[in-house]
Order: C-alpha cells, then sequence, then structure tokens
C-alpha cells in the first residue's frame, strides 16, 4: 500500500479530513503501513521486450506515475475547496477538450436500460486489443461532463498526436444522459450489476482488449464496489477512482453539519436527482402497485430536498433490485453503499485520488484497507473534482497527467494476470448471459449512434 498525503496522517487509520482541514501543508510526505507487504506485479521490461520482472506496485508507480509526486498549485482565484468546487458545476467548459461518441443502448435482463458511449466515433480506427477505459460519471452527470473529457479525450487521441491510443466507453447511468428508464428502477452508490453487466458486453465486443475502471464521485464508489465484489474474476483488471465518497453516511453527516454545506452542495445534489425523476416520471410509474411506483408521489410533493432527503424518500426505495433494496432509511442505505470498507477485498492495482479540502468527501480510508494493491493520494487542495490549476492559455486539470500516466502504466507496461471471469454464452433470446449468474444478462438494442457529447442536461448541475 502507498499512502501519500500533505498531511501525514496515521496510514491505519482512516483519515477524518474535518479537523486538519486547515493545517494542510502544501509539502509532500509519505508514509506506508508497516504490516503492509507490498503487492508485487508482473511488468514488461520493455516495449519491444518479451522479457518481465516482478516488481512492487510502490516502486512502479514511483518511477513511472511521477505526476503523482508533483504538487497541485491551484489557479490564484480558486485557492480554497469550495472556489475548486464551485468553479466544476458553474465553469465554462464548452471550448475544452470535445467528445463525440458513438453509443450503444443495452437493454438488461431486468428491463432496464443503460448507455454506453465509445470514444472515438470510429470503432474501427483503434486496433481491437487496444486498452480500453470503464468510465463511470458522477451523481446525475454522463459522458459530456467536463472531468470525464478532460481525461479521455487525450486518452483516446492518436500515438502520433500526443494521446495514448486508447478506447474508452462511458456507462451512462439509467435515466441520465438522455438514457431512456425502461424498468421501475433507478441507481445508487451501491448498484453494481449494470457495471457488471456492462463489462460483460465490452469484453465479449472486444475479448483481447484489457479493461481499465476509471469513475469519478458516485461513479467512483460503485467502480470501488464491483472491484471488490468481483475480486479475482473481476473483468476489468484496474481501477482509478476520483473523488469517491467512501464512507457515505459519515460524509452526509458532514455535508448537513455546516451551512453552506447543507444549502449548497447537498441541496444541489438533492435537486439533480429530483429533476432527474421529474424527467421520467411516466416511466417510473407504468406499473402502479410497484413499490418504486408508491414511491414516486412523495418524491415529487419534496421542495429543494437535501441528499439524504432525496434519498430517504426515493432512492432507498428505488436504487437498486431485491434483496438489499428496499431500504428501511437512507443511512441504512448509506451504510450499504459506503465503499470504505471493502477496499480490502480488492484484487487488481488501483489509485484513489481525493483532495484534503474536499467539501463533499471529509472522511478518506487512508489505509487502503491495508491493501497492498491500494495507492491512497491525498492532495491538500483540488475541491471536489476540481483540481484546477493554470494550463497552456486555458484552465487545467493537474489529475489529468498522472491518471493518464496510470492508465498507460496498467494499459501497456503491466503483464494482465490471467483471465478467471466466469464463461459468457448467448441463449435462445440472444442475450449474453454469464455463467452463475441466471438474473443477469444484455443485448444491444436499436437506436444509438454517434452523439456529441460536448453539452449538458437542462436543469442538471454539471460537476456533480
Amino acid at each position: 500500500m502507498l499512502v501519500r498525503s500533505s498531511i501525514s496522517p496515521d496510514p491505519r487509520k482512516e483519515y477524518s479530513l474535518v479537523s486538519d482541514f486547515w493545517s494542510a501543508s502544501a509539502s509532500w510526505a509519505l508514509s506506508s503501513a508497516s504490516q503492509v507487504m507490498p503487492a508485487l506485479v508482473t511488468v514488461r521490461k520493455g516495449n519491444d521486450s518479451n522479457e518481465t520482472d516482478e516488481v512492487s506496485l510502490r516502486a512502479l508507480v514511483e518511477s513511472r506515475c511521477k505526476s503523482l509526486f508533483t504538487e497541485f498549485h491551484p489557479l490564484w482565484w480558486l485557492f480554497n475547496g469550495h472556489l475548486q468546487t464551485m468553479y466544476c458545476v458553474f465553469g465554462d467548459f464548452s471550448k475544452n477538450d470535445h467528445m463525440w461518441y458513438n453509443r450503444k443502448y443495452l437493454r438488461l435482463a431486468d428491463g432496464g436500460t443503460i448507455g454506453l458511449d465509445f470514444a472515438p466515433t470510429d470503432l474501427s480506427s483503434v486496433r481491437d486489443d487496444a486498452p480500453i477505459i470503464v468510465v463511470k460519471h458522477g451523481l446525475t452527470g454522463g459522458s459530456y461532463e467536463p472531468y470525464v473529457r478532460a481525461i479521455i479525450n487525450r486518452a483516446c487521441a492518436p500515438v502520433e498526436q500526443g494521446g495514448l491510443g486508447y478506447r474508452a466507453v462511458v456507462v451512462n447511468f439509467r435515466g441520465c444522459a438522455g438514457v431512456p428508464i425502461t424498468s421501475p428502477q433507478l441507481y445508487s452508490a451501491g448498484h453494481t450489476d449494470d457495471l457488471r453487466q456492462a463489462a460483460m458486453f465490452i469484453s465479449h465486443l472486444y475479448p483481447n482488449a484489457p479493461l481499465l475502471g476509471l469513475g469519478f464521485s458516485l461513479g467512483a464508489n460503485v467502480l470501488t464496489r464491483y472491484l471488490a465484489e468481483e475480486g479475482e474474476q473481476s473483468r476489468l483488471l484496474s481501477g482509478c477512482a476520483l473523488a469517491c465518497p467512501w464512507d457515505l453516511e459519515q460524509n452526509n453527516v458532514g455535508l448537513l453539519s455546516t451551512f453552506v454545506g447543507k444549502h449548497v452542495y447537498s441541496k444541489g445534489m438533492g435537486g439533480n436527482l429530483l429533476n432527474l425523476l421529474k424527467r421520467h416520471v411516466k416511466s417510473l410509474e407504468t406499473d402502479p402497485d410497484h413499490r418504486v411506483a408508491k414511491a414516486v408521489p412523495a418524491a415529487l410533493q419534496l421542495r429543494n430536498p437535501t441528499l439524504e432527503k432525496f434519498d430517504d424518500t426515493f432512492t432507498k426505495v428505488a436504487g437498486g433490485a431485491p434483496p438489499a433494496f428496499p431500504f428501511d432509511t437512507a443511512h441504512d442505505y448509506y451504510r450499504w453503499a459506503s465503499s470504505h470498507y471493502v477496499v480490502k477485498d480488492i484484487r487488481v492495482p488501483f489509485l484513489a485520488i481525493n483532495a484534503a479540502d474536499d467539501p463533499v468527501v471529509r472522511h478518506v480510508p487512508m489505509d487502503g484497507g491495508g491493501n497492498g494493491l491500494v495507492i491512497m493520494e491525498l492532495t491538500p487542495c483540488g475541491g471536489h473534482l476540481g483540481w484546477f490549476q493554470a494550463g497552456p492559455g486555458y484552465v487545467d486539470r493537474w489529475t489529468t497527467k498522472p491518471v493518464l500516466e496510470w492508465l498507460k502504466l496498467v494499459g501497456e507496461d503491466l503483464v494482465p494476470r490471467p483471465q478467471s471471469s466466469a464463461k459468457l454464452f448467448i441463449d435462445e433470446d440472444g442475450f449474453l448471459r454469464e455463467e452463475g449468474r441466471p438474473n443477469l444478462g444484455c443485448r444491444e438494442m436499436e437506436g444509438g449512434g454517434v452523439i456529441d457529447g460536448n453539452g449538458g442536461e437542462e436543469g442538471m448541475l454539471q460537476g456533480l
């Protein structure tokens, strides 16, 4: 386990940022838990060499992801976490990192629909065995989010243009980014089956390509839980989580404990979810006897709800499938959906980056679950999904370069472990299935095609 922090936390404990917020120093410190054995990974000695070596993940990251060890210098006018976060929400990114996608809709076994946005749009322009970045966006976002585009625009650019030459697939949550709702279910921070089925489809479509996970905020929590649940059978060979909320219950308490947290951030997120619900009311009420349909009227009566109030009214019922759902309270849902306690179960190289002044995420498991495959990075500032610094003529994100270095490391330098995922097959109805999981399955639907990924959704705050 590698722990990097400007605040030098005790790596054996979860780190609470609340009391130490103003003590953050701009200098870097490096520490690791002495009782954790370094994880060894197999690495290629060179691009044209068939020789390999066993190297500790820590040493490999230090030598090949050097940007992780550079200081982040925020723009002078975005000098704290609130300003960084607000710029993420209200900043104009329309001229940067333009992306277009080739969308495929998947009908899932439970009747739901997810949208997979592939880049580049010409699916034949990238070799079939090129690494694929599988992306999960934040709370109510989509493939259009500037924080998504900032990384995959450069990752998907050809090598001769300074990119990685990779493919990317953004897995949009149900109902987000123009994806229709076709069953009485939304999504949540803990429901991983949609990502699981998307990974099945992508790996079936490109069986020779390594899949690399990348998640932002709520999507980072889903990614972390997926990797932990799958363990050795994960179809994603690595994970990278930015601004993961980790302990949902404690971070919700932190949000509600301050005026700004409650009335700006929590109500901003609750309002986004309420607007998303209003957009899909008819679809969610198709079966009036369903538990989700019965929860809709109470949710529609909410006025300017906090995130907790919306979750306690609707997400605890509609955020997933039985037997986990429904929950009695939002706090029961938060405790179940949190990812901080499952990090120990991840069995692939995993990088997490959080900011010490993030006003939304105040608790970060800096011990990495005692897992030698987990790297925890904590910057002194950056806000929630911000990390804005001066770029070449525009506002850039500090996280872009280290994440690209990480993706190159896990996509090209590491030798993938032998695939131990369950066998896939097509059933008599044309659904892609996985052995041992009869409740899962997906099938490509008609529709989709090339879409403009540079706008947003009306009524939605970006960057959350």
